[in-house]
């Protein structure tokens, strides 16, 4: 008997254990569940943007994504931003945030002026219909965004059906 509470209470301290852990992940990384967030706490989200900054500068970035997805796994995005991309002038990080997806940083992006051209073609993946963030942070510490909304006719998540 004493063998088969020693397993019940190994079994039971490995799932609080795993909990625990799983609860910590989630935290660390930002993850909610299928609420859209505001534009503050993506921004909050983002660990290299200064907090005495409220609002970056809706210019130089821009993200073209198409309205209407059909699919949430492989919505199509291209980020565009005005840069010379010269030692002096150019765009250090590139960050694309989502409004609803479990994990805010979809993707982050380092360049320099060896890039030549600021510019990102990439695939996202969307918990449903939501806005999508390019914010880029420039050499001389200005931060620059663009929004774009998404309607996704099928999720990619199934944490979207919360909301």
């Amino acid at each position: 008997m004493s063998v088969l509470s020693t397993s019940k209470r190994k079994l039971l301290l490995g799932l609080s254990l795993g909990g625990w852990v799983w609860s910590q992940i989630t935290h660390a990384q930002n993850m909610t569940s299928g609420r859209l967030r505001s534009m503050e706490e993506m921004l909050r989200g983002v660990e290299s943007y200064p907090r005495a900054l409220k609002t970056p500068l809706e210019t130089k970035v821009k993200l073209y994504i198409p309205l209407l997805a059909d699919n949430g796994n492989s919505v199509p995005a291209n980020v565009l931003v005005d840069s010379a991309m010269t030692q002096s002038d150019h765009v250090e990080s590139l960050y694309l945030l989502s409004q609803r997806n479990p994990v805010l940083i979809m993707a982050h992006f380092h360049m320099g002026p060896w890039c030549g051209r600021a510019e990102v073609n990439t695939r996202l993946r969307l918990a449903g219909s939501q806005k999508v963030m390019a914010l880029a942070k420039m050499s001389n510490g200005n931060w620059h965004y663009h929004m774009a909304e998404v309607i996704a006719t099928e999720s990619a998540c199934v944490d979207a059906s919360e909301s």
